[in-house]
């Protein structure tokens, strides 16, 4: 039963995403949406939620007794409120916290391609959402399915949200019999099922993504494509991205800031966090470049050298980021205590954790940009006499920014908010934006969790926009 509810949410939340986060990609990179940078910032910043703020927000807010039903009972009497939590509530809070994967790996996906296809099949009568259908997202498969890899394996992975909801999933049983067990061999065949899941996800994006080439058929770069015009769909579109944004972003902030006002309000000791911060964005920022360091070779092992090899390797990459992260810390915590004392409570092991759980993150967004790069092009930097080494620093780096600083900024923001991993690798005293949110919020001191839980979406958001400013403007 746990197991097809696990598989039922993971399914549903992948396919809303993808649903959410493709039509709001070309309507970014391929239209003349107004207000088109406010929009590409914006609706990535989902990402920077934790699921546990955003699955204790959804019951304060939405939830029977909640900030809404004592508003709706002010005005017109209403008692109670349909109680959405389970699975309904865990959907939605991870739907909406999840699309900006796909979206990011998408949005790299259509920068990359040759927009010359597009314009050709308009040129032949093509309407903008038949061109899109039929030739745009054929190409955005490689995008597509790393971006719907992400939101698959976060979901399974996810232990936040699905508690709080109370949707019972395998990262729920596990934690618990991890908890509340002395026998930890049940736990640890539940992390083996999980694994298996994984894997059988991740074989599934392959036969999604298939076996065909996605190279672009121009040389070099390809020049800027024209935007198509919404017209009277300009309208619709906005209030799609402004309901999306609401209800993802925008109500979340604004409960955070009822608790710190109400905190402010009713004297309650607000905590000083400038540490906290500094140590997330340094942990993240070493994170962040010790895992796209990693990925960029297997990326490249993947789709240039394919072969039996390559295929285990790129299969393993994905157990970590299935695993809940309380099984893989304690995994490296055994690890290190056994075998390797000299790293155990130190930086190191915090870094390898981060790398094992977020490597996808970064081997998904760098493979699926590859992809749309010809090899022809390598190999004619290697007839000139150039080194393996150097065409790829040289040559492929560069055709590939645009996935890697998508992966990057991915790993980036999974760093800010991992819980467990941090909990239990963190050296003493080390303390980070994530480690103080759940610190306050377990003993029920919301103003003083509303404060770091701001914080850290302020904190996250500040590269985000950059990037994401930075990225429009070049594209």
């Amino acid at each position: 039963m746990v197991l097809l509810r696990t598989l039922f949410l993971v399914g549903t939340v992948t396919i809303v995403s993808c649903l959410i986060a493709i039509p709001i990609a070309w309507l970014q990179v391929r239209t003349d949406l107004r207000f088109r940078k406010f929009w590409s910032v914006i609706t990535l910043l989902p990402l920077v939620m934790p699921s546990y703020v955003g699955g204790f927000i959804f019951i304060v807010a939405l939830g029977p007794k909640g900030m809404l039903q004592t508003f709706l009972n002010a005005l017109w009497g209403f008692e109670r409120i349909p109680d959405i939590s389970g699975y309904i509530g865990s959907l939605i809070i991870l739907s909406l916290l999840s699309f900006p994967y796909v979206l990011l790996t998408v949005k790299a996906g259509l920068r990359q391609m040759d927009s010359n296809l597009e314009e050709s099949a308009r040129v032949l009568g093509n309407g903008p959402w038949r061109t899109f259908l039929s030739i745009s997202v054929p190409l955005l498969r490689p995008s597509i399915a790393a971006g719907a890899l992400l939101v698959a394996l976060y979901t399974l992975s996810d232990f936040g949200a699905v508690s709080i909801l109370r949707y019972e999933t395998f990262t729920w049983a596990i934690f618990n019999q991890y908890e509340g067990s002395l026998n930890r061999n049940f736990g640890a065949l539940l992390s083996v099922i999980l694994i298996v899941i994984a894997l059988s996800i991740v074989v599934g994006e392959g036969l999604f993504r298939g076996k065909a080439r996605y190279y672009r058929t121009g040389q070099g770069v390809s020049r800027n494509p024209v935007s198509v015009s919404l017209g009277i769909w300009q309208l619709p579109s906005q209030l799609f991205l402004i309901i999306i944004t609401f209800v993802g972003l925008v109500l979340p902030v604004l409960v955070l800031f009822y608790w710190l006002i109400r905190g402010v309000f009713a004297g309650e000791p607000l905590l000083i966090l400038w540490k906290a911060a500094s140590n997330s964005i340094m942990i993240s920022l070493v994170a962040s470049v010790a895992t796209v360091i990693a990925a960029f070779p297997i990326a490249v092992l993947c789709v240039r050298y394919p072969s039996m090899f390559s295929v285990v390797v790129e299969k393993i990459t994905y157990i970590g980021f299935a695993l809940p992260g309380i099984a893989v810390a304690l995994g490296l915590v055994f690890f290190g205590a056994n075998y390797l004392p000299g790293i155990y409570q130190t930086f190191v092991i915090l870094t390898a954790g981060y790398v094992i759980l977020f490597l996808p993150a970064a081997v998904g967004s760098i493979r699926s940009s590859l992809l749309q790069v010809r090899p022809e092009i390598e190999d004619a930097g290697r007839s000139l006499g150039h080194s393996t080494f150097y065409v790829l620093k040289s040559l492929t780096l560069p055709m590939v920014k645009h996935g890697v600083i998508a992966g990057g900024v991915i790993v980036f923001l999974l760093t800010m908010k991992e819980l467990p991993a941090t909990l239990i690798l963190s050296p003493l005293g080390f303390n980070t934006l994530a480690t103080s949110i759940w610190s306050a919020s377990s003993e029920a001191f919301f103003a003083q969790a509303a404060a770091p839980a701001l914080l850290l979406i302020l904190v996250s958001a500040v590269p985000l926009v950059l990037i994401t400013i930075r990225e429009d403007l070049r594209s």
